[in-house]
């Protein structure tokens, strides 16, 4: 009898496995980790951190801007760099991978805004030679406002990193398909928490930024913004927090400075000397002459080389160059060394004329919002303000009003003054500011007569110094109409910073020096020029010529030098002990720079350092007790 057998029921489950695990197998990051678990999971990692890694490198290759390639090989000779850079966004990556549990997601979520954060920054470097900092994050409005006036347009190099992030996602997407789960996800995040400390040390050092990452072979290390593209991106980013978020001066406590500005007797403005007084910064305005340029028209500095002949005039050296208008305005209006955020009522010169009896006004023919001027202002202690939305664009056909209308109107706004209260007004023009063209005659004719230099330097010289002459006319219009007047008046005006031209190139082209390491290239790099002027009522009331070559100053002490032409003493007690220090150290740069008694240094006296530091105890609290001191 043949054996019996007996059949078991097919497992088509386990029939399948070899099929499945044959397809499995053809990607080995789809090997399940229940079959190859430390194999699967170095996969997962290994790319969630690559992809972080690749991201950063990304950024690196935007953080130089239009600077030399050689900029970004230099990075790889410097690992500090490479890890400051690479390590947050790796991080990050892994933190979101963790909680979302989705690498691709987790790559896009930490990718997209560091990418946005670089492109920002390369072209904020391509258009006004300035870096993208953390508290640019804060006007991210005014930002947005700022690139209607350029034409952002996205490069091989932009595309570049574009296409690396999507190919990326899609790798992620399909072959990245771990999920972490329980204490996995626990560990990692507590690690990457308890790492955030040490971290944040290193971010803030002043010694890892100032020394273990100094990277100068292609760069000038004593012009800021390339010092800053030296170290990358997102590590110099970070490195910026510090700098928004500023910390007391040394020594500081709220009853020792006010104990400092109390030991000084406040001076009045005499009710028989309050003459008006109209404040113009005028954007991006110098006297090329004066910093190496040759072939220059005459007609170009003409109005206003005649306009200095009659007035007291000096070098203003500023902490800028070719951007930041409100370094320089601020400086002007506050009287401090270095400008912050505000946020809030704050301490300023504007309100101790408001204290004097002064009417407080001023203009600007651009948005509300740039650099967010629309409330800061007010804070400031302005009674009124005007801008493009409530004044100019009616003036000027819904365009930026030019010199000519914004000048004039500047006049009516005086004339149609209350002339029983003294008048300050604080006006910023708008029409010196780039780009300027680089393929057309803007002005009519030619300014600028040399040769040897490329078709785009030759016009954009020529458009700069065009609109220059146009300015220096309708500001000699407006002294004329003044001299006329019968009430005193007396005149400030200023240049911000120097022209951006170009992304520097016609510097470079026409040999001008700007080396900061130079005292030449110093002075030209942050120079421009002020100057004050009288009618002749104001004169007989202050018994003063004003005319002159007044000292090199910082514009914090700017209003020093106008109370001092005026007779009108010291001011306030902040004013006072500013002027202390001027007299010694007339320029305070926020790079670093310092000029005690005419000698250009990164370090001052004992003395010097201790009058400094006494201004900047005052400097803190005064922006913080607005009320106690107005």
């Amino acid at each position: 009898m043949p054996t019996a057998t007996t059949e078991r029921p097919i497992d088509h489950a386990q029939a399948a496995a070899p099929a499945a695990a044959a397809r499995r197998g053809f990607f080995l990051f789809q090997t399940g980790s229940a079959e190859h678990p430390v194999l699967f999971w170095l996969w997962n990692w290994f790319f969630v951190l690559a992809s972080g890694a690749g991201c950063g490198l990304l950024s690196l290759r935007l953080a130089i801007g239009r600077y030399p390639h050689e900029i970004f090989w230099s990075y790889f000779d410097h690992p500090s760099i490479i890890l400051l850079n690479l390590l947050p966004v790796m991080l990050l990556t892994a933190l979101l991978y963790c909680l979302i549990g989705r690498a691709w997601i987790a790559f896009l979520a930490a990718g997209v805004p560091v990418f946005l954060a670089s492109a920002g920054n390369y072209f904020k470097l391509l258009f006004r030679d300035d870096p993208f900092k953390f508290s640019d994050v804060v006007d991210i409005g005014m930002a947005l406002q700022f690139t209607g006036s350029y034409k952002i347009e996205f490069d091989t190099r932009l595309w570049f990193c574009v296409g690396c992030t999507v190919a990326g996602a899609v790798f992620l997407f399909f072959c990245v398909r771990g999920r972490p789960r329980g204490k996995t996800r626990l560990c990692v995040v507590l690690l990457l928490a308890l790492s955030i400390l040490p971290l944040s040390r290193a971010y803030t050092s002043a010694d890892v930024y100032d020394r273990k990452t100094a990277n100068d072979t292609y760069i000038n290390p004593w012009i800021a913004t390339q010092a800053y593209l030296s170290r990358g991106f997102v590590y110099p980013f970070l490195h910026s927090v510090s700098e928004a978020l500023p910390s007391r001066p040394a020594g500081y406590s709220d009853s020792a400075a006010r104990a400092l500005l109390t030991s000084y007797t406040p001076e009045n403005i005499p009710d028989d000397k309050k003459a008006n007084v109209i404040g113009i910064q005028l954007e991006a305005f110098n006297d090329f002459t004066r910093i190496g340029f040759s072939d220059i028209d005459e007609s170009v500095y003409a109005a206003y080389h005649q306009l200095e002949r009659e007035s007291y005039c000096g070098r203003l050296v500023t902490n800028i160059f070719a951007g930041g208008t409100v370094d320089t305005e601020r400086g002007f209006l506050t009287g401090d060394t270095a400008v912050e955020d505000f946020r809030h009522d704050t301490g300023s010169y504007v309100r101790y004329f408001k204290g004097q009896g002064y009417d407080t006004e001023g203009g600007h023919p651009c948005y509300e919002s740039f650099y967010n001027r629309v409330n800061v202002n007010s804070y400031l202690g302005f009674d009124r303000y005007w801008f493009y939305e409530n004044r100019y664009a009616a003036l000027a056909n819904d365009a930026m009003a030019d010199d000519a209308i914004f000048l004039s109107d500047l006049l009516e706004l005086y004339q149609a003054r209350d002339k029983g209260t003294p008048y300050f007004n604080f006006s910023v023009t708008y029409q010196g500011h780039g780009p300027y063209s680089e393929t057309k005659l803007l002005w009519g004719e030619e300014c600028w007569h040399g040769d040897g230099v490329s078709e785009e330097t030759y016009y954009i010289l020529n458009n700069y110094l065009g609109s220059v002459r146009d300015t220096a006319a309708q500001l000699s219009a407006l002294v004329d109409a003044l001299r006329a007047e019968d009430d005193p008046v007396v005149l400030v005006v200023f240049g911000d910073h120097n022209p951006w031209l170009g992304n520097n190139s016609v510097y470079k082209e026409l040999g001008i020096n700007l080396d900061t390491s130079t005292e030449e290239g110093f002075y030209q790099y942050y120079g421009t020029r002020y100057l004050i002027w009288a009618n002749d009522a104001a004169r007989a009331l202050l018994d003063g010529d004003f005319v002159g070559e007044g000292p090199d100053v910082s514009p914090c002490f700017l209003m020093n030098v106008l109370f001092q032409q005026c007779g009108w003493g010291g001011g306030d007690a902040y004013m006072q002990l500013a002027g202390e220090l001027m007299e010694s150290v007339p320029v305070v740069n926020t790079d670093g720079f310092y000029v005690e008694n005419g000698v250009v240094t990164r370090s001052l006296s004992g003395q010097t350092e201790e009058q400094l530091q006494r201004l900047l105890i005052a400097q803190f609290y005064r922006k913080r007790h607005v009320a106690e001191l107005y």
